[in-house]
This record gives C-alpha cells, sequence and structure tokens, in this order.
C-alpha cells in the first residue's frame, strides 16, 4: 500500500489527476488546492464546472483548514455517523476556487479508515472525490463498470485489490451556520 500511496502524492503533486478506491465508490481525485488540476477533472467527466466537487480530508485540522466556522453539529454527524457522510458547509477557504460552489459552500467528507484515509493523511492536503464516471451516466459501483474513456483519461489508477468501501456513494447533508438541516441524499 506505501508504493501505491507514494505514486499517488507524486502523482497529485505534478497536478495530476488519479483514479482511486474512496470510503464509498471509485473516484477520479487531484489536489483540491490546485485549480488547473481540477480543471482536468471537470474536462474529464464532461461535467459543467458550475457543479461543486467533494473533498475529502483526514482529520480535523484538516477539516478546521478548509471550512471558515463548521457548525457544533457537524462534529456530532462526524463522529456518530457508522457510515461515510458527505457535509456540505456554507464557508469554504484554502481551495481551489473552481471546487467551490458559487454560495461559498464545498462539500467535505472526512474519511476515517482504509487506503483512502491513509493517502488523504500522508498528502496532508484535501483531494478531490468525484465519481469515476461521465456526467449524467450511472456511478460506476465496482472498478470494472468505470468506462474505459475515465481509465485513459487519467495519471494513476491505484491497484484495484486496494479498494474498500461500501460501494455507495455517501449520504449527503447541508448544515447551515442558522442550525438548518437538509438531507440531501441518504
Amino acid at each position: 500500500m506505501k508504493s501505491e500511496i507514494q505514486k499517488c502524492i507524486e502523482v497529485l503533486k505534478s497536478g495530476g489527476i488519479i483514479l482511486y478506491p474512496t470510503d464509498t465508490v471509485w473516484g477520479i481525485g487531484c489536489d483540491a488546492t490546485n485549480e488547473d488540476a481540477v480543471k482536468k477533472v471537470f474536462a474529464l467527466k464532461q461535467r459543467d464546472d458550475s457543479k461543486s466537487l467533494i473533498i475529502l480530508v483526514a482529520n480535523d485540522a484538516m477539516l478546521n483548514n478548509h471550512v471558515k466556522n463548521i457548525p457544533e453539529l457537524a462534529w456530532d454527524l462526524i463522529d456518530l455517523t457508522d457510515k461515510p457522510t458527505t457535509i456540505i458547509y456554507d464557508e469554504a477557504k484554502n481551495l481551489a476556487k473552481n471546487v467551490i460552489a458559487q454560495n461559498g459552500s464545498t462539500a467535505i467528507r472526512m474519511v476515517k479508515e482504509g487506503f483512502c484515509h491513509q493517502l488523504v493523511y500522508n498528502y496532508r492536503k484535501p483531494i478531490v472525490s468525484t465519481s469515476a464516471n461521465m456526467s449524467d451516466t450511472a456511478t460506476p459501483l465496482r472498478f470494472e463498470e468505470i468506462s474505459p474513456i475515465i481509465k485513459d483519461g487519467v495519471d494513476y489508477i491505484v491497484n484495484p485489490k486496494l479498494a474498500y468501501g461500501n460501494k455507495k456513494p455517501s449520504s449527503l447533508i447541508q448544515l447551515g451556520m442558522n442550525g438548518e438541516v437538509k438531507v440531501l441524499r441518504k
């Protein structure tokens, strides 16, 4: 696993994109602070860049570094949820402009275990995580379902044997600083 993580880090540092197993489904990733790398992800997915992308962090410190004000409820959700949960926060900071929604929000998930956690932890920066499919097509739940266009369009593919996760997208919850909670995906 260490050699895979090191290779991913080299690609991420050089502005490249990777195909990697997250704690949910296979993802296309890049350095979430690199605007040019994020552009490559949008182009590969043929996705409108007005749609934001999910960001992965490895710990509390990373989350604090990329969200201006974290509601107390977010900490409870992170601690208490037993399935991967992505939270949309109101005020993103220290990220590439093109991963932040027009209203200033961003979707962030703290990865707690597995290859993906080790990758984000060792990279020490947030990583983009968007499903490994073309825009407006079904999310592939297994590596074998990923389009050859996606596989050919990334700079590095992590060994599929390292896949770990629940094989379905994360829950998606929007939290407002005013205490508003919206469940967007269960």
